[in-house]
Parts: structure tokens; sequence; C-alpha cells
């Protein structure tokens, strides 16, 4: 039997220098997406806020490291969100951390 091995990312050095609150893990498993998150924000607004962001920062891991540009990885990230909003992939339910 294979030895299963969960491959973490770092924290950002900002958050090590200055300290913070993780409210967001997400993991690939078995080609599908686990998520761990906690509220966080007084107002859903934010995490609109926050989710554009984290588009914007995959599209420039795309641009360096692809052959897509920012403006064309951020246009199918764009294109990706409208279509898992209008049919849902995964509609079950979510438990929150806290």
């Amino acid at each position: 039997m294979s030895e299963r091995k969960f491959e973490a990312l770092t924290a950002p050095p900002d958050a090590l220098e200055k300290g913070g609150v993780e409210i967001l893990r997400a993991s690939v498993v078995d080609g599908a997406v686990s998520v761990a998150l906690r509220r966080a924000f007084d107002d859903p607004f934010t995490w609109g806020v926050l989710l554009v962001d984290l588009a914007r920062h995959a599209a420039r891991v795309y641009a360096a490291e692809t052959e897509f540009s920012e403006e064309e990885a951020l246009a199918e990230i764009s294109a990706g969100i409208q279509t898992e909003l209008n049919d849902p992939s995964d509609p079950g339910p979510t438990q929150a951390i806290n």
C-alpha cells in the first residue's frame, strides 16, 4: 500500500511576520475540492471581494507558469465561476470550521 501524503502550502510571509488567522484552506482530494473555512467577516460581501482577489492571484500564477496571459486566465476563471454559479457541480452541505 502506498503512503498517503498531504502537500501543504506554507503560510504567506507577511502572515508569519505579523500574525493573522487562517480563514480558508482548499485541497484537491481524489480529483475533488475539499474545503475548510471560517466565516471570518461580518458581511458576506467581503467574501465576494476575497474570491475575486483569489481569482486575480490565480490568474497571475497561470501567467507566470503557462502560456496564458493574466487577462486570458482571469477570463477563463470568470467563466468557470459563472458556470458554477448557474449549475453547481456540488450543491451538497458545508460544515463551518471555527
